[in-house]
Protein backbone atom coordinates (compact mmCIF):
# COMPACT_ATOMS: atom_id res chain seq x y z
CA UNK A 1 0.00 0.00 0.00
CA UNK A 2 1.51 3.46 -1.16
CA UNK A 3 1.30 6.16 1.73
CA UNK A 4 -0.02 9.46 -0.50
CA UNK A 5 0.83 11.62 2.12
CA UNK A 6 4.29 10.34 1.97
CA UNK A 7 4.87 10.34 -1.21
CA UNK A 8 3.62 14.22 -1.32
CA UNK A 9 6.34 15.04 1.14
CA UNK A 10 8.85 13.21 -0.64
CA UNK A 11 8.31 15.18 -3.98
CA UNK A 12 7.86 18.16 -1.95
CA UNK A 13 11.17 17.82 -0.53
CA UNK A 14 12.70 16.76 -4.16
CA UNK A 15 11.42 20.20 -5.87
CA UNK A 16 13.15 21.73 -2.67
CA UNK A 17 16.03 20.23 -2.95
CA UNK A 18 19.09 22.76 -4.37
CA UNK A 19 19.00 23.05 -7.84
CA UNK A 20 22.52 22.02 -8.84
CA UNK A 21 21.21 18.29 -8.90
CA UNK A 22 18.34 19.13 -11.91
CA UNK A 23 19.04 20.42 -15.21
CA UNK A 24 17.09 24.05 -15.97
CA UNK A 25 15.62 24.36 -19.41
CA UNK A 26 13.64 27.41 -19.31
CA UNK A 27 15.94 29.40 -20.31
CA UNK A 28 19.02 27.22 -20.98
CA UNK A 29 19.84 25.89 -24.79
CA UNK A 30 21.99 27.65 -27.51
CA UNK A 31 21.46 31.60 -27.68
CA UNK A 32 18.94 32.25 -31.18
CA UNK A 33 21.48 33.82 -33.98
CA UNK A 34 21.46 33.71 -37.40
CA UNK A 35 23.99 31.12 -37.28
CA UNK A 36 22.70 28.81 -34.54
CA UNK A 37 18.87 29.28 -35.77
CA UNK A 38 20.51 27.03 -39.07
CA UNK A 39 21.89 24.03 -37.11
CA UNK A 40 19.48 21.25 -37.22
CA UNK A 41 19.56 18.23 -34.66
CA UNK A 42 18.15 14.94 -35.51
CA UNK A 43 15.50 14.15 -32.63
CA UNK A 44 13.77 10.82 -32.09
CA UNK A 45 10.56 10.14 -29.91
CA UNK A 46 10.01 6.06 -29.19
CA UNK A 47 6.78 5.46 -28.45
CA UNK A 48 4.28 2.82 -27.36
CA UNK A 49 3.16 2.54 -31.00
CA UNK A 50 5.39 4.87 -32.94
CA UNK A 51 8.39 6.13 -33.18
CA UNK A 52 8.87 9.91 -34.69
CA UNK A 53 11.68 11.88 -36.21
CA UNK A 54 12.63 15.41 -37.42
CA UNK A 55 15.55 17.70 -38.13
CA UNK A 56 14.94 20.41 -35.09
CA UNK A 57 16.36 23.98 -35.03
CA UNK A 58 17.23 23.53 -31.43
CA UNK A 59 17.93 27.45 -30.81
CA UNK A 60 14.50 27.97 -32.18
CA UNK A 61 12.55 24.33 -31.67
CA UNK A 62 10.89 24.24 -34.91
CA UNK A 63 10.82 21.56 -36.74
CA UNK A 64 12.72 21.95 -40.11
CA UNK A 65 10.75 19.23 -42.05
CA UNK A 66 7.86 17.34 -41.29
CA UNK A 67 8.39 14.41 -39.19
CA UNK A 68 8.62 10.62 -40.10
CA UNK A 69 6.40 8.27 -38.28
CA UNK A 70 6.86 4.23 -38.33
CA UNK A 71 5.05 1.65 -36.19
CA UNK A 72 7.09 0.60 -33.00
CA UNK A 73 7.86 -3.11 -33.33
CA UNK A 74 6.70 -5.50 -31.41
CA UNK A 75 7.92 -6.73 -29.29
CA UNK A 76 9.56 -3.60 -29.13
CA UNK A 77 13.13 -5.44 -28.18
CA UNK A 78 15.76 -3.13 -28.58
CA UNK A 79 17.30 -4.51 -31.95
CA UNK A 80 14.10 -4.20 -33.47
CA UNK A 81 13.76 -0.43 -31.88
CA UNK A 82 17.42 0.03 -33.12
CA UNK A 83 16.56 -1.27 -36.67
CA UNK A 84 13.33 1.02 -36.80
CA UNK A 85 15.22 4.85 -35.34
CA UNK A 86 18.22 3.77 -37.83
CA UNK A 87 15.46 3.50 -40.96
CA UNK A 88 13.88 7.17 -39.73
CA UNK A 89 17.81 9.06 -39.01
CA UNK A 90 18.19 7.52 -42.81
CA UNK A 91 14.87 9.07 -43.92
CA UNK A 92 15.08 12.91 -42.12
CA UNK A 93 19.30 12.87 -43.27
CA UNK A 94 20.89 14.89 -40.36
CA UNK A 95 23.80 14.08 -39.69
CA UNK A 96 25.56 14.60 -35.93
CA UNK A 97 24.43 13.68 -32.68
CA UNK A 98 21.11 12.51 -31.95
CA UNK A 99 18.62 13.65 -29.13
CA UNK A 100 16.19 10.50 -28.44
CA UNK A 101 13.29 9.82 -25.99
CA UNK A 102 12.06 6.46 -24.86
CA UNK A 103 9.17 5.65 -22.79
CA UNK A 104 10.98 4.55 -19.68
CA UNK A 105 12.83 5.33 -16.41
CA UNK A 106 16.37 6.51 -17.77
CA UNK A 107 18.96 6.85 -14.36
CA UNK A 108 22.60 7.46 -16.39
CA UNK A 109 21.90 6.81 -19.65
CA UNK A 110 20.58 3.14 -18.28
CA UNK A 111 17.06 1.55 -18.80
CA UNK A 112 15.67 1.11 -15.35
CA UNK A 113 12.06 0.22 -16.46
CA UNK A 114 10.09 -1.17 -19.73
CA UNK A 115 6.37 -0.49 -19.09
CA UNK A 116 5.79 0.30 -23.22
CA UNK A 117 8.83 -1.84 -24.12
CA UNK A 118 10.39 -4.76 -24.11
CA UNK A 119 11.76 -5.84 -20.85
CA UNK A 120 15.01 -6.80 -22.12
CA UNK A 121 15.47 -3.20 -22.40
CA UNK A 122 15.92 -2.94 -18.42
CA UNK A 123 19.36 -3.14 -17.38
CA UNK A 124 20.23 -1.27 -21.18
CA UNK A 125 22.88 1.72 -21.48
CA UNK A 126 20.65 3.26 -24.67
CA UNK A 127 23.26 6.10 -24.86
CA UNK A 128 25.85 3.70 -25.64
CA UNK A 129 23.61 1.07 -27.58
CA UNK A 130 22.16 3.23 -29.93
CA UNK A 131 25.79 5.06 -30.71
CA UNK A 132 27.09 1.89 -31.59
CA UNK A 133 24.20 0.84 -33.81
CA UNK A 134 24.27 4.71 -35.64
CA UNK A 135 28.12 5.06 -35.14
CA UNK A 136 26.78 9.08 -33.88
CA UNK A 137 26.79 10.58 -30.53
CA UNK A 138 23.54 9.79 -28.78
CA UNK A 139 21.98 11.34 -25.63
CA UNK A 140 19.24 9.31 -24.19
CA UNK A 141 16.14 10.71 -21.80
CA UNK A 142 12.80 9.56 -20.50
CA UNK A 143 10.00 10.59 -23.46
CA UNK A 144 7.07 12.67 -21.12
CA UNK A 145 10.60 14.50 -19.98
CA UNK A 146 11.89 15.47 -23.18
CA UNK A 147 8.27 16.28 -24.02
CA UNK A 148 8.34 18.85 -21.08
CA UNK A 149 11.81 20.71 -21.44
CA UNK A 150 10.60 21.53 -24.54
CA UNK A 151 7.37 22.84 -23.15
CA UNK A 152 9.32 24.99 -20.76
CA UNK A 153 11.65 26.03 -23.32
CA UNK A 154 9.07 26.87 -25.77
CA UNK A 155 5.96 26.09 -25.15
CA UNK A 156 2.84 26.55 -22.36
CA UNK A 157 5.20 26.54 -19.46
CA UNK A 158 7.99 29.15 -20.81
CA UNK A 159 8.89 31.62 -17.72
CA UNK A 160 6.51 29.92 -15.70
CA UNK A 161 8.16 29.96 -11.87
CA UNK A 162 7.53 27.39 -8.96
CA UNK A 163 6.42 23.62 -10.05
CA UNK A 164 5.01 22.96 -13.16
CA UNK A 165 3.91 19.29 -13.66
CA UNK A 166 3.65 17.92 -18.18
CA UNK A 167 1.27 15.24 -18.33
CA UNK A 168 1.17 13.37 -20.99
CA UNK A 169 -1.58 11.48 -22.47
CA UNK A 170 -1.01 8.69 -25.17
CA UNK A 171 -0.30 5.16 -24.47
CA UNK A 172 0.25 5.34 -20.72
CA UNK A 173 0.96 8.65 -18.82
CA UNK A 174 3.98 9.84 -18.90
CA UNK A 175 5.04 13.21 -16.55
CA UNK A 176 7.25 16.11 -16.17
CA UNK A 177 8.36 18.19 -13.32
CA UNK A 178 9.98 21.35 -13.08
CA UNK A 179 10.72 23.47 -10.41
CA UNK A 180 11.25 26.94 -11.77
CA UNK A 181 12.05 25.49 -15.15
CA UNK A 182 14.75 22.90 -13.89
CA UNK A 183 13.60 19.05 -14.47
CA UNK A 184 13.53 17.03 -12.06
CA UNK A 185 13.86 13.29 -14.37
CA UNK A 186 11.59 10.20 -13.85
CA UNK A 187 8.92 11.57 -12.08
CA UNK A 188 6.55 9.06 -13.57
CA UNK A 189 3.43 10.09 -12.05
CA UNK A 190 1.36 7.55 -14.53
CA UNK A 191 1.63 5.30 -11.34
CA UNK A 192 0.38 6.97 -9.36
CA UNK A 193 -2.26 4.69 -7.34
CA UNK A 194 -5.65 4.74 -8.58
CA UNK A 195 -8.54 2.93 -7.78
CA UNK A 196 -7.03 -0.24 -7.10
CA UNK A 197 -4.44 -0.44 -10.15
CA UNK A 198 -2.28 2.64 -11.66
CA UNK A 199 -3.64 6.05 -13.04
CA UNK A 200 -2.81 4.94 -17.01
CA UNK A 201 -4.48 1.69 -16.48
CA UNK A 202 -7.51 4.08 -16.13
CA UNK A 203 -6.88 7.33 -17.56
CA UNK A 204 -4.67 6.75 -20.15
CA UNK A 205 -5.69 7.96 -23.75
CA UNK A 206 -4.94 4.24 -25.28
CA UNK A 207 -7.78 3.25 -22.71
CA UNK A 208 -10.41 5.71 -23.52
CA UNK A 209 -9.90 4.13 -27.29
CA UNK A 210 -9.38 0.79 -26.37
CA UNK A 211 -13.07 0.91 -24.49
CA UNK A 212 -14.72 3.49 -26.14
CA UNK A 213 -14.81 5.69 -23.55
CA UNK A 214 -17.32 9.29 -24.00
CA UNK A 215 -15.19 12.41 -23.73
CA UNK A 216 -17.40 13.53 -20.82
CA UNK A 217 -16.79 10.04 -18.94
CA UNK A 218 -12.72 10.68 -19.93
CA UNK A 219 -12.41 13.88 -18.45
CA UNK A 220 -14.47 12.58 -15.62
CA UNK A 221 -11.43 9.87 -15.08
CA UNK A 222 -8.90 12.64 -15.89
CA UNK A 223 -10.62 15.02 -12.66
CA UNK A 224 -9.77 12.29 -10.04
CA UNK A 225 -6.33 11.81 -11.43
CA UNK A 226 -4.99 15.34 -11.98
CA UNK A 227 -7.23 15.91 -8.37
CA UNK A 228 -4.76 13.20 -7.30
CA UNK A 229 -1.74 14.90 -8.82
CA UNK A 230 -2.78 18.26 -7.57
CA UNK A 231 -3.08 17.11 -4.04
CA UNK A 232 0.57 15.61 -4.16
CA UNK A 233 2.21 18.36 -5.73
CA UNK A 234 -0.06 21.72 -5.71
CA UNK A 235 1.61 22.40 -8.73
CA UNK A 236 1.28 26.46 -10.11
CA UNK A 237 0.32 24.85 -13.65
CA UNK A 238 -0.70 21.44 -15.23
CA UNK A 239 0.35 21.15 -19.29
CA UNK A 240 -1.76 18.52 -20.76
CA UNK A 241 0.47 16.83 -23.58
CA UNK A 242 0.57 13.90 -26.23
CA UNK A 243 -1.63 13.35 -29.75
CA UNK A 244 -4.87 13.98 -27.43
CA UNK A 245 -3.73 17.28 -27.18
CA UNK A 246 -5.05 18.48 -30.59
CA UNK A 247 -8.57 17.92 -29.50
CA UNK A 248 -8.00 19.34 -25.98
CA UNK A 249 -11.47 21.00 -26.33
CA UNK A 250 -13.44 18.16 -26.16
CA UNK A 251 -12.25 17.47 -22.24
CA UNK A 252 -10.23 20.30 -20.69
CA UNK A 253 -12.86 22.43 -20.53
CA UNK A 254 -15.20 19.60 -18.56
CA UNK A 255 -12.40 19.54 -15.97
CA UNK A 256 -11.95 21.78 -12.85
CA UNK A 257 -9.46 22.60 -10.53
CA UNK A 258 -7.81 25.19 -8.21
CA UNK A 259 -4.51 24.57 -10.38
CA UNK A 260 -4.30 25.94 -14.44
CA UNK A 261 -4.14 23.88 -16.67
CA UNK A 262 -4.12 24.30 -20.51
CA UNK A 263 -3.14 22.03 -23.41
CA UNK A 264 0.45 21.89 -24.89
CA UNK A 265 1.74 24.30 -27.60
CA UNK A 266 3.85 22.11 -29.01
CA UNK A 267 1.34 19.19 -29.12
CA UNK A 268 2.65 15.83 -30.39
CA UNK A 269 6.12 17.55 -31.59
CA UNK A 270 7.19 18.04 -28.14
CA UNK A 271 8.81 15.21 -27.27
CA UNK A 272 10.93 14.93 -30.87
CA UNK A 273 12.33 18.76 -30.06
CA UNK A 274 12.95 18.28 -26.30
CA UNK A 275 14.75 15.04 -27.70
CA UNK A 276 17.31 17.20 -29.68
CA UNK A 277 17.62 20.02 -27.17
CA UNK A 278 19.25 16.77 -25.05
CA UNK A 279 21.80 15.63 -27.99
CA UNK A 280 25.54 15.69 -27.24
CA UNK A 281 26.99 18.74 -28.46
CA UNK A 282 29.63 18.26 -30.73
Amino acid sequence: MVNLASTAWFLRALLAYPRGIRRNVSSGGPEVSEETTSVLVAGVDIGGTGIKAAPVRVATGELAAERIRLPTPSPATPQAVASVVSEVLRHIDVPGPVGLAIPAVVRGAIVETASHIDQTWIGVNAADFFSKVTGRPVAVLNDADAAGVAEIRFGAGRGMPGVVAVITLGTGIGSALFTDGALVPNSELGHLPLLGGTAEQWAAESVRERDQVPWEEYASRLQTYLELVQQVLWPQLIIIGGGISNVADKFLPLIQLRTPIVPARLRNHAGIIGAAMFAPRE
